[in-house]
């Protein structure tokens, strides 16, 4: 996949600079221990012709957030990075497209801790990022980081070489992706999204904790306000898991997107007759500002 060409526009500490001539330290704290925050956005056209990032401030507010809980130095105010964004999303004449703003560090080869962090934002246009078929998901051998260990909260870089190594080990064993677990045996989340499951028209949905309370998982949750549908959040096993109706995935960059089977167990309702259907398509609905009337009915 292309993300930039010689004419791609990304924002970098102020400026608007061509993404191949940007530069970071080789010597920075970023490449070499993982040490930086990152959110995932989107943007869409909405039904009335505008470009509208979804969710801008609670995204930028959750970039601040993640960079003072590791301790990194955060200098920017969440309206002056949403303005900054939607003039690079112009610059490149994009509507639908994902954004990337990355808060990384200096130079600095020592642990000692930074006195300033740089910020890049950069945009390109990307399809679903799990795609659009039901998933084969496989529960992976890794587990989620003990939060003990880790700001777990924090969308930091650090934190998705768990997500590579357990997506990698699905993949290789031919699944379309993983799901982690947490340290004692409860199901926490994919590489990159939340897990919802569906059971006798009602949701469920892992507790927080071991998991990062994602943003696309916050809007399920209005959905289900919405359109009156229950849900619980609670602590659940794969085994408990296996006996759903449906399961799904949500996250930014994934949106929403269903389960065919987990561990080659196959979840036995079809898709389109499923809540969980009426939950992606109230979520596709939302984020361009479309009207949504559910036919569902809820017994």
């Amino acid at each position: 996949m292309n993300y930039y060409n010689d004419k791609t526009i990304v924002y970098l500490n102020g400026e608007f600079v061509k993404a191949n001539e940007a530069k970071m330290d080789l010597y920075s704290q970023s490449l070499h221990y993982g040490y930086s925050v990152f959110e995932g956005i989107r943007s869409y056209k909405t039904t009335q012709g505008a470009t509208k990032i979804f969710k801008a401030k609670e995204h930028y507010d959750r970039l601040e957030q993640s960079a003072l809980a590791v301790n990194m130095p955060y200098h920017w105010t969440t309206a002056q990075l949403i303005e900054a964004t939607y003039e690079t999303l112009k610059r490149n004449d994009l509507q639908n497209a994902y954004i990337r703003p990355v808060v990384f560090a200096p130079a600095n080869m020592s642990f000692v801790k930074n006195n300033e962090s740089f910020i890049v934002i950069e945009v390109w246009e990307m399809q679903p990022f799990l795609g659009e078929k039901l998933l084969r998901i496989m529960t992976s051998s890794f587990e989620r980081p003990n939060p003990k260990a880790f700001k777990i909260h924090a969308k930091a870089t650090g934190h998705y070489v768990n997500s590579l190594m357990a997506s990698h080990e699905a993949k290789a064993r031919g699944f379309d992706e993983a799901l982690l677990l947490d340290m004692n045996g409860y199901v926490a989340e994919g590489p990159g999204a939340n897990v919802f499951y569906e059971k006798e028209g009602k949701l469920f949905t892992p507790s927080p904790g071991n998991i990062l309370p994602g943003i696309t998982r916050s809007t399920v949750l209005e959905i289900c306000e919405e359109l009156n549908i229950p849900v619980e959040v609670k602590l659940f096993t794969v085994d408990e898991l296996k006996t759903a109706d449906a399961v799904f995935y949500c996250g930014t960059a994934a949106e929403v997107i269903g389960w065919e089977s987990l561990d080659d167990t196959i979840f036995p309702k079809p898709w389109k007759e499923t809540v969980s259907r009426t939950i992606q398509e109230a979520y596709k609905n939302k984020v361009v500002e479309k009207q949504f009337k559910s036919t569902l009915e809820i017994a």
